[in-house]
């Protein structure tokens, strides 16, 4: 059976995922969400990516650390220097799950099966950008809208993609 390659990412709606290396919101049930998805999974990220988390690796996941910087490695992380050897290097595992960033989002875009979007309904300042999401290339299959908490975190829709 061929490994499914899911992308998992919150996105404002001007594609925004990030500032500063810091993700723009903090919704304690998209947090509950990623974890419960990505647990017992592979999930593989940027250098960036990996630098912001608060517990690193994270637990329960196999982590894989995707920089282009030869040499460098990652305590507590798997390095890997492409996206070939990325997807190797998660061995058997049936979904990998790619988490970020920008650059990796990109990269990866192109071979994901998978998108599981989470739509921030807010424009929000942000340095690092999610691609767009091609139509004609990715069919909408689950859509879940919840409302937002005034002062404390936006409207947002959990969203699943699969590719057509």
């Amino acid at each position: 059976m061929a490994k499914i390659i899911s992308i998992i990412a919150a996105v404002s709606e001007n594609l925004g995922i990030g500032l500063g290396n810091r993700l723009l919101w903090n919704i304690p049930d998209d947090l509950k969400r990623f974890k419960k998805l990505t647990m017992g999974k592979c999930v593989i990220m940027g250098k960036r990516t990996w630098e912001s988390l608060p517990v690193k690796p994270l637990p329960g996941r196999k982590n894989i650390v995707l920089t282009d910087n030869p040499g460098e490695c990652f305590e507590c992380g798997i390095t890997a220097y492409s996206v070939e050897e990325a997807l190797k290097l998660c061995g058997d595992c049936d979904e990998v799950f790619i988490i970020g960033g920008g650059s990796v989002y990109r990269q990866f875009m192109p071979l994901a099966n998978r998108l599981y979007i989470t739509r921030i309904h807010s424009v929000s300042e942000a340095d690092t950008f999610f691609p767009e999401i091609q139509e004609k290339e990715w069919k909408a299959v689950s859509s879940e809208y919840h409302e937002g908490t005034a002062g404390i975190s936006p409207s947002y829709t959990y969203c699943i993609y699969e590719r057509m």
